[in-house]
């Protein structure tokens, strides 16, 4: 999404988001990857439960005990990152569309993060996220949360700016974010 639409390297400059990003993620944080996500009527697809393990990287063939399952997504190189990369990341999703129960909307577990990697076959706490056009969500990649299929009937779409940010621009073992977007 950075190379097809580079305006979504700067749309969270905006002072209100600016601000949110460095008070969690501190001064030296960028944007490390952006996904455009459409549930169009008729086309509807769901998720189910999980968390965001995976990022993107310049290469994904180097050996690391910390870096592992590599993959390519869109030809881009991926790997699982270790808890303390995901734990030093949020990922913003800013609502193109307003989000009902008509049009698939995430749900997620508050506090779930906290839990590290592994996804808890208990569910909780479950919280269905409804949204304004414009609205926007921070999440931290390690929130379990999962989407339904839009309904039968819809004619809504449920289209989705998903901007995941990192604390800084290094990784260990040689490894390097695919992008970084210095604040």
């Amino acid at each position: 999404m950075l190379a097809i639409w580079p305006r979504a390297a700067s749309v969270w400059r905006e002072p209100e988001l600016s601000n949110a990003l460095t008070a969690v993620l501190g001064p030296g944080h960028g944007i490390v990857r952006a996904l455009f996500f459409d549930k169009p009527p008729q086309q509807s697809w769901a998720l189910p439960w999980h968390k965001d393990l995976t990022i993107a990287v310049r290469d994904n063939r180097l050996t690391s005990p910390f870096f592992s399952k590599p993959t390519r997504k869109a030809g881009v190189p991926h790997v699982e990152a270790p808890q303390e990369t995901l734990e030093q990341m949020l990922t913003v999703r800013i609502h193109l569309d307003p989000v009902t129960d008509e049009n698939g909307p995430l749900k997620v577990i508050p506090g779930s993060h906290r839990t590290g990697k592994s996804l808890n076959s208990d569910r909780g706490d479950v919280r269905v996220v409804h949204a304004q056009r414009g609205d926007v969500l921070l999440m931290r990649p390690l929130l379990a949360h999962c989407s339904g299929r839009s309904a039968d009937n819809t004619s809504l779409h449920r289209r989705i700016l998903h901007l995941e940010f990192a604390a800084a621009g290094s990784l260990r073992d040689g490894f390097g974010w695919y992008d970084f977007v210095a604040a």
